[in-house]
């Protein structure tokens, strides 16, 4: 027994003992190091359709899960592309307390078998499917019904006008546009398009209880009109910015045409179709038969501006404003046009924000914007034209109030123009509205009235031409109007029928008022340069240092700040009580209740979800690129984390520095234009720049804080260079964009697919 402990005890003395023969037991494999999760991006989402998630991390393995904590309580297939790459799709149909504008939920991993992995991360789901909002609006033929649209929650509501009842329609996700019409038949029909799923519904209107017919069409669409008789609809689609003439017979495309960015307002005039984009400004004109353009309406330099406070800045108008709404007037040769006006830019008496809501008339014939009436105050949205008693009807959504316009002197000249307002009415509040203010607070000193609460969107005229009716996007209801006496200034307010109770969520709905009211009646209001919570052109501001500057997204802006270049707010409380008093100018300041509903609003402004990815949330193996190339976005990636050295200013999850308190604040020069080449002497150039966010980018233009990447100078006024920024980022003819000149035209394809998936 000594000798065997003796012999084990030298077994166990090692190989590097001299002289003395050693066995060493068999060496235990390395650890497996444990997955981590290290971010998943975005961090805001919403439940209002299906979102793509990014999955970033260490260690990530095919059959791994994501699983979402409280209240949503789910594992997620995760669809992994590397150990350090994976991908999720969170489903629609995430239903939340109604009254809960967000829930922050905790994000996992979950592997089978193994060691548990490490990390745990937030995700912020916004309750968008509880909170209604109506934005379109459609009158059946024969005048009877009205159709009301509420994108967020999937609702078509179908409000007998007669009677008051409402009845909710199946339709498909996200509803965006309406159209009403008469086949070659005369029966009559309803055409719902959407923006999240890929179909145009057709439902016939005698018989709306039978299931509707289910035409394709492109996602992304927000602009719908059906040429009469109805045998071909026009839809304007956001993903790719195209229109598109679809047959209601079969369904079959018959042509597409690429236009500006992020086309919506449509008009057919004539045997062509007048085409408003929101990003330019600028009205293009295509012919029905084919789609082939005949020649684009932008306000320029000279162009008469008709009251308003840049009525005197016409020599120094730079271009267009968003095409808020388009109307035509086949009788009076013209098209009406509601936007904020003509573009005021670098002027030496240091104008700013040339905000000027109105109406501008333009001339297919001449291809010319003719005139802008301004009025100085709102934003002006939703159109309406009786081409009979020649009165338009104009939609304030800022102000809460319905102008009425003699359309006959808004053509004839500057100045019948000057006196075509007939009557401005304000829409009454239901009972017991809640108000952002005390009472006493609205209408004096120059202010809106309470009547801002009401937010008046979308108009349909009722055959025959006596009934106007407004959509209360605020309050939920239609308005009434006999407009019997319009051409007197005797339009009125018979009654409101309810659509849809909009009490849920009460501090966001009043952030909403507050985020579209112009309540000092200076024309201003967050929509007006940040449209839909998005983009909205170029402006020429912002006090110190003034130079033309790219109006930037709100959504998901939250989660990045500072903001301004250079940062001048801190904070999204901050920004929203510095911008919204200036936007007032301070008439009268607002009130730490108002600061709080506005930053609640606009905190919970999500990205829209990328169209790009594929049903796991994935990027395709190839993309399409906008100018017809092909791209790999896997290579894209590697090359965007590697040899483009893109990551350095753009790290995931969010691509952007502000993304973390450490690396928050900095503006690197990476060799881009500092500014638009437009009266440089007028402007103050500042270089360098924040690097933005990249989530969401697909769906932004122009680009860089100057918008050199879209934007050209031509003469004394901008023009559309390109429709795809992306790609003039990269180009190495210019200044490049970064390490853009060490890429092959093929590595470039590849970046940019990368980054039209983010």
């Amino acid at each position: 027994m000594r000798r065997a402990r003796v012999v084990f005890a030298v077994l166990a003395v090692p190989l590097a003992v001299g002289g003395v023969l050693a066995v060493s037991p068999r060496a235990a494999p390395p650890p497996v190091p444990r997955a981590r999760l290290s971010a998943v991006g975005p961090w805001l989402t919403s439940n209002q359709t299906s979102q793509p998630l990014a999955v970033y991390g260490e260690g990530l393995a095919p059959g791994m899960r994501l699983a979402l904590g409280p209240p949503l309580s789910r594992e997620l297939p995760l669809k992994v592309v590397d150990a350090r790459h994976a991908y999720a799709r969170l489903p629609a149909g995430l239903a939340l307390p109604v009254d809960q504008p967000q829930v922050n939920v905790t994000v996992r991993l979950v592997a089978d078998g193994g060691a548990a992995p490490e990390g745990e991360k937030r995700l912020d789901v916004v309750n968008d499917a509880a909170f209604p909002d109506l934005t379109e609006l459609a009158l059946a033929p024969d005048g009877r019904v009205a159709f009301i649209a509420s994108a967020p929650t999937d609702t078509v509501f179908a409000l007998e006008l007669a009677t008051g009842q409402v009845t909710p329609l199946a339709v498909g996700d996200g509803p965006s546009a309406l159209a009403t019409y008469n086949d070659a038949g005369g029966r009559p029909w309803l055409a719902v398009a959407h923006r999240f799923s890929p179909e145009l519904r057709l439902y016939a209107l005698d018989a709306l209880e039978r299931a509707p017919r289910v035409l394709p069409a492109p996602v992304g669409t927000v602009g719908l009109a059906v040429e009469s008789p109805g045998e071909v609809a026009f839809l304007a689609e956001q993903v790719r910015d195209t229109v598109r003439a679809l047959s209601l017979k079969d369904g079959h495309e018959r042509w597409r045409a690429a236009v500006d960015p992020n086309p919506r307002a449509l008009a057919p005039w004539n045997g062509l179709l007048a085409v408003g984009s929101l990003q330019t400004g600028q009205v293009e004109l295509l012919r029905q038969e084919d789609g082939a353009p005949v020649s684009t309406l932008v306000p320029k330099p000279g162009v008469p501006i008709i009251g308003g406070e840049t009525e005197r800045f016409s020599a120094q108008v730079m271009g267009g404003k968003a095409a808020r709404g388009l109307v035509a007037g086949t009788r009076l040769g013209s098209l009406f046009l509601a936007s904020l006006g003509p573009n005021v830019g670098p002027n030496a008496e240091r104008m700013e924000v040339s905000a000027n809501g109105g109406v501008s008339v333009l001339s297919p014939t001449r291809g010319e914007v003719v005139r802008h009436r301004g009025f100085g105050a709102g934003v002006t949205e939703g159109l309406a034209l009786d081409e009979a008693t020649g009165v338009l009807y104009a939609a304030d959504t800022a102000l809460g109030l319905v102008r009425v316009l003699d359309a006959r002197k808004l053509v004839a000249s500057d100045a019948g123009a000057r006196g075509a307002l007939l009557q401005e009415l304000p829409m009454p509040l239901p009972e017991r509205t809640p108000l952002a203010r005390p009472a006493e607070d609205y209408g004096t000193n120059g202010r809106a009235g309470a009547e801002l609460h009401a937010g008046p969107r979308a108009l349909a005229l009722a055959p025959g031409g006596r009934t106007l009716y407004v959509l209360n996007r605020f309050t939920g209801t239609l308005a009434e109007v006999d407009v019997t006496r319009a051409r007197e200034g005797q339009a009125r307010v018979v009654r409101q029928l309810p659509v849809t109770p909009m009490h849920t969520q009460a501090k966001r709905r009043l952030g909403q008022v507050l985020y579209y009211a112009d309540m000092g009646r200076k024309a201003m209001s967050c929509d007006a340069c940040h449209l839909e919570g998005h983009t909205g052109g170029v402006f020429f501001e912002k006090t110190h240092p003034m130079r033309i500057y790219r109006s930037t997204t709100v959504r998901g802006s939250r989660d990045t700040p500072p903001y301004f270049t250079p940062a001048s707010t801190r904070s999204l409380a901050e920004t929203v009580r510095t911008v919204g008093n200036r936007n007032r100018y301070f008439n009268p300041e607002l009130t730490g209740a108002e600061v709080e509903a506005l930053t609640l609003f606009t905190a919970l402004i999500p990205l829209l979800p990328n169209p790009h990815v594929g049903e796991d949330g994935a990027p395709p193996e190839a993309l399409e690129l906008p100018d017809g190339r092909t791209g790999r976005p896997a290579e894209g990636r590697a090359l965007f984390e590697g040899k483009a050295g893109c990551a350095a200013c753009h790290p995931a999850p969010l691509f952007t520095l502000d993304q973390a308190p450490e690396t928050r604040g900095g503006y690197p020069d990476v060799g881009t234009p500092v500014a638009l080449p437009l009266r440089l002497e007028q402007q103050e150039l500042v270089p360098g720049a924040a690097p933005p966010a990249l989530v969401g980018t697909w769906d932004v233009w122009p680009l860089l804080t100057s918008a050199a990447a879209g934007y050209a100078v031509s003469g004394d006024r901008l023009v559309v260079e390109t429709r795809f920024p992306l790609r003039s980022l990269l180009d190495t003819s210019g200044p490049a964009h970064g390490n853009a000149r060490v890429l092959t035209p093929r590595e470039q394809d590849d970046l940019l697919a990368f980054l039209l998936t983010l």
